[in-house]
């Protein structure tokens, strides 16, 4: 990542009864060992796939490698907690990705044990002019969950997320709140053995001046927070 950008780890909660020790690797349930994620950013815009495949045959596309992580380690044992602290871009959401399987290492390995419960995005994939009701069904299948396992909870979905009334009303017709609170609860329909969450940290923003309160440094927010938590 570039140098000017940067994400603090830092363990934040450790379960009661559990010894402060170094971190044992047979106990470890994530284990990130030196990875590398590597992305091309395009030095011209290519319009089409015509044009792509053109450009592509006669070896003329220019790519600039990015480095978003460069030689990440981290060991999370049972019962720990973490949170990622960073400027926008940092490499944070990047690195929960990785961990939850989204993005493939570059060079490095990772190594999870349990079911993950991600909270990157909260309804990525909602199609604004299908109904809840069949978002519901399609974020689930997206999360990898079968038609059958989401009838089963599908009520526990609905009553969380307090949109029973609205089931067969288009997501577009949804505020900001009610389509968080849906992603969210299908997103934690797993009995998750690791929960991993990103919010804004506005509190944490560096352009807090004097006497500003949080509502006025919002909008100029630089940084975010991620919590990996191994509840297993």
């Amino acid at each position: 990542m570039p140098e000017e950008q940067f994400f603090i780890c830092r363990k934040i909660r450790y379960l009661p009864g559990k010894a402060e020790t170094q971190p044992d690797m047979s106990e470890n349930i994530i284990d990130v060992d030196h990875v590398t994620i590597r992305f091309n950013l395009a030095s011209e815009k290519v319009n089409n796939l015509k044009e792509y495949a053109i450009k592509l045959l006669k070896q003329e596309l220019m790519f600039q490698e990015f480095l978003a992580l460069k030689d990440v380690n981290l060991h999370v044992r049972q019962g720990e907690a973490w949170g990622l602290i960073g400027t926008n871009g940092s490499g944070k959401s990047t690195l929960l990705k990785t961990i939850t399987g989204i993005l493939k290492p570059y060079r490095g390995t990772v190594r999870v044990r349990g079911k993950i419960a991600p909270m990157i995005e909260l309804g990525a994939g909602f199609d604004k002019d299908l109904t809840a009701r069949e978002n519901i069904f399609l974020n689930g299948a997206m999360l990898g969950h079968s038609r059958k396992y989401m009838e089963e909870h599908f009520n526990q979905i609905v009553d969380f997320a307090d949109v029973r009334k609205f089931l067969d009303s288009p997501i577009k017709n949804f505020s900001s709140g009610m389509k968080a609170r849906l992603g969210f609860a299908v997103a934690t329909t797993v009995a998750a053995d690791i929960l991993i969450v990103v919010f804004p940290a506005f509190c944490m923003s560096p352009s807090l001046r004097e006497g500003e309160t949080l509502r006025d440094c919002g909008p100029r927010a630089k940084w975010a927070l991620g919590i990996l938590c191994a509840m297993l």
